[in-house]
């Protein structure tokens, strides 16, 4: 059984600034910033860590559902309800590329490992990645095999995977060019990659969290108790993939106990639906974003 004090659930600081919902709120890759989005059309970048907003991102039409940094924080990519995907440059906050072609909203965005490619995903019902260092706007590949909203999606070094509203989890083999595709059943609003890259957790909107098997697609164990039935929840694993870490629709996050399942610890950390959670690479810290405008961050 693991130990529920080293589960961050004590509030270290408030983030405030958004006028609006916040929709997704992401660590930096060394965990020393977050960038957070939302209903404002804004992009915040901030030191959770001493309370500070660094800086802010404007030039989205619409809300903005889901932002990306690159390793090395010089780059970030945007998306949302423009039906447009954005590359900045983080120092300076000048768009240096808007990357126009899906039909509709765009739900999520992705650099690859080497931030040369960004993956979007749309409520077109497709995925579209785009060259970085080329000037053309017309996307390098479209991926549309799906047969509704995609809304999530993760990059490996050689594969893409994406979960739709259409109940599936597919897996991109971009070198072969193979697609395999897991049915959960029901709508898949998050998907997110264990650290060691062997297993994907799906959020589903019949509020169970699901854990597959990312080489044979094998349901390994379900996560219950939240609420997540008409909104994008977020959903991550611990930096040592102990727990699972969940938001839920009535303002309570969620850990549950990676193989046995059992919740290990809920707390109210919002007034409204917390749309988004983010763990620490390396520390017990995580932060989370709410339709109530703020994000907070948690600590031991």
């Amino acid at each position: 059984m693991s130990d529920v004090s080293e589960l961050p659930s004590k509030e270290a600081n408030l983030l405030k600034g958004h006028e609006g919902g916040v929709l997704a709120a992401r660590f930096n890759g060394d965990g020393n910033y977050c960038l957070s989005c939302g209903k404002d059309r804004t992009i915040r970048l901030w030191n959770p860590h001493r309370g500070i907003h660094i800086k802010t991102y404007k030039s989205h039409g619409r809300e903005v559902r889901d932002v990306h940094v690159t390793q090395d924080n010089s780059k970030l990519v945007s998306c949302g309800g423009d039906r447009q995907v954005f590359y900045w440059d983080v120092a300076t906050g000048r768009v240096i590329r808007k990357f126009r072609g899906h039909g509709s909203e765009v739900n999520a965005v992705k650099f690859n490992e080497y931030a040369s490619v960004v993956v979007s995903a749309g409520y077109d019902q497709s995925l579209r990645a785009w060259d970085c260092r080329s000037h053309s706007t017309e996307p390098i590949q479209i991926i549309d095999t799906f047969s509704d909203s995609v809304m999530s999606v993760c990059l490996t070094k050689t594969e893409i995977i994406a979960g739709s509203v259409d109940g599936t989890v597919r897996t991109f083999d971009i070198r072969i060019g193979r697609e395999i595709s897991d049915n959960l059943g029901h709508p898949v609003n998050c998907i997110s990659m264990s650290n060691d890259g062997n297993c994907i957790l799906a959020s589903c909107l019949d509020s169970t969290l699901r854990l597959l098997d990312r080489t044979t697609g094998e349901l390994l164990q379900e996560y219950k108790g939240h609420i997540c039935k008409s909104y994008k929840l977020d959903c991550c694993l611990t930096n040592t993939d102990a727990h699972v870490a969940g938001g839920s629709e009535d303002g309570y996050i969620y850990f549950w106990d990676l193989v046995d399942a059992s919740v290990l610890s809920r707390f109210r950390a919002h007034s409204s639906v917390v749309t988004s959670v983010s763990y620490h690479p390396t520390d017990n810290c995580m932060i989370s974003a709410s339709v109530d405008g703020t994000i907070k961050v948690w600590k031991t």
